[in-house]
């Protein structure tokens, strides 16, 4: 009996702190839903621009990275996205085109960089040298000491850049 009291203990322990556990995912599940979408909302005043009205593409794209694209009345389009820095799926975002067909905005959702170095990409002084761009071929400066996160950023702009430019019209029209 004294070789299986510690056991049984140790089982209990960690039945109780499992279900505490569950219980405490039920309790925030919503309120974290509810504070990405808000987040995704704001994201999205800001790259489109205040009074427009954003709504989800019916175009589907096959990479990985693009979770959602949004039109406005304006023609410009948001790429919401997820992209690899320094960690797995650390740079949430969405990326603006205007009308023009240039980079109008970069704007952060959810970032899970390493602070002080891969945060940086928030800076504005980093995001602005993505703004104006058409295509790929654009002046890129990563920061240094974030060599992941900034590689990152410029993959997310890429993306939508090739994305935008191959497909604008079903994109706009979808």
């Amino acid at each position: 009996m004294d070789k299986i009291k510690p056991t049984l203990v140790l089982t209990l322990i960690c039945i109780i702190v499992s279900c505490l556990l569950v219980f405490a995912n039920a309790i925030t599940k919503d309120k974290i839903v509810q504070a990405e979408q808000q987040a995704l909302n704001e994201s999205l005043v800001s790259v489109l621009g205040e009074g427009t009205n954003p709504k989800q593409s019916s175009y589907t794209t096959n990479d990985s990275t693009v979770n959602g694209i949004y039109t406005d009345d304006k023609n410009q389009v948001a790429f919401e996205m997820t992209v690899d820095g320094y960690s797995k799926g650390g740079l949430y975002l969405l990326v603006g085109i205007n009308e023009s067909g240039e980079v109008s905005g970069v704007s952060i959702i959810t970032i899970t960089e390493t602070k002080g170095l891969g945060t940086k990409v928030q800076d504005d002084s980093f995001i602005s040298q993505f703004i104006g761009a058409t295509d790929t071929n654009y002046t890129f400066e990563k920061i240094t000491g974030a060599t992941f996160s900034s590689n990152g950023m410029k993959s997310a702009v890429d993306t939508a850049l090739t994305i935008y430019n191959e497909h604008k019209e079903e994109i706009l029209n979808g």
